[in-house]
């Protein structure tokens, strides 16, 4: 692992609404596909600078050739079919907002036709100011999102079938990202918060599954995606959120039904934890982080503009010490900026205060 970082950042950044436009017109085929290029290249390099003069220590490309954190996957691998589903959003003003999912499901034989990320790591190796993190969603995801009976097992007999081909594409992705010389690689797993809230739960008891034994298998799943990996100077990670889009949120509930299973079970080396709200439940489910490993505290809310002040951070993560030892924490905001290109509702300014924050609270509790 590297040394430990102790101001992580999740990965996506706010989109500028230049580069916003550009991905409207080249999906209306009235902008070539090179001139976007050159826009997201231009986008990227004005981000790496803004990272390296706030301080931070690991480098991302804010996500910005992406239409969203997840859709590398059915972009580059045949088999998935556009189903439209309703997701139940949650607005921070407590009002539910139903909308179309912009997910595929798997309707055919999961085969990889290119790289998940490699478009992206190139650019980003030869320009960042230091090492960098790459992001792609963990298998666990598509076992929740991405099958629908009726369509999915027209060619896979089971979830568990479909789950094997998605760890498989996503380890073989890992291992490519690991030649390509990345320091830091996570895995987006936001749809763990099926088995943290209660009423996802029960809907799931209520289709005959079991959701401790499904989540088992999940966990097993992105565990295959990274076991036995080299990891000389590598870091790899898990990011937990209850859903980010555009502020709104999924799930609700704390990390008490998953936290012995996964942190237990999966072999990464940080586990990025949304913590930014009482939706989360307490630090007490860290208990069962095994020795060596890092539990990077989501304190610092992207889904609103108010700024937290330095001496809660350092209180929280006091509170969260009396759990687990004090070099076994790290801080960042709790999830990205933009999981989906159109971002959430803060400026760009909001977007650099917050992370200026989580860069100088580390320093004071970290040195």
């Amino acid at each position: 692992m590297l040394s430990p970082i102790r101001a992580d950042q999740v990965g996506s950044l706010l989109r500028p609404d230049k580069l916003l436009r550009a991905r409207q017109l080249a999906a209306s085929g009235e902008l070539p596909k090179e001139q976007l290029r050159e826009l997201e290249d231009a986008a990227i390099l004005e981000v790496l600078g803004r990272q390296r003069e706030i301080g931070l220590e690991i480098f991302t490309d804010g996500e910005f050739r992406r239409a969203s954190w997840i859709t590398d996957m059915a972009d580059a691998v045949e088999g998935f079919v556009p189903q439209s589903r309703t997701v139940e959003w949650r607005t921070l003003d407590g009002s539910n907002q139903p909308e179309a999912s912009t997910s595929r499901v798997v309707g055919a034989r999961l085969r990889p036709r290119q790289r998940l990320t490699g478009a992206e790591t190139a650019f980003l190796k030869q320009h960042a100011p230091g090492p960098i993190k790459m992001t792609l969603p963990a298998p666990s995801n598509f076992w929740v999102v991405s099958w629908k009976e009726g369509v999915s097992n027209a060619a896979y007999a089971s979830r568990s079938e479909m789950l094997q081909d998605v760890a498989r594409i996503v380890r073989d992705e890992i291992e490519a990202l690991i030649d390509d010389g990345v320091d830091y690689i996570q895995m987006d797993a936001p749809f763990y918060g099926v088995f943290i809230d209660e009423q996802h739960r029960a809907t799931l008891r209520h289709a005959g599954i079991d959701p401790d034994r499904a989540l088992e298998e999940v966990v097993a799943a992105d565990d295959a995606a990274v076991k036995g990996l080299a990891r000389a100077g590598l870091t790899l990670g898990l990011h937990i959120c209850r859903g980010n889009s555009r502020s709104r949120w999924l799930y609700e509930g704390a990390y008490d039904p998953i936290a012995e299973a996964l942190f237990g079970q999966l072999g990464v080396d940080a586990f990025l934890l949304e913590y930014d709200s009482s939706r989360d439940g307490g630090f007490e489910p860290l208990r069962f982080l095994p020795k060596g490993k890092l539990a990077v505290l989501g304190l610092v809310t992207s889904k609103e503009p108010g700024l937290e002040s330095v001496g809660n951070l350092r209180r929280r993560v006091d509170a969260a010490a009396k759990v687990v030892p004090l070099e076994q924490l790290a801080l960042s905001p709790q999830c990205g900026f933009a999981s989906v290109a159109a971002g959430n509702a803060l400026s760009e300014d909001d977007q650099w205060r917050k992370l200026s924050l989580v860069v100088n609270t580390a320093r004071e509790i970290w040195g």
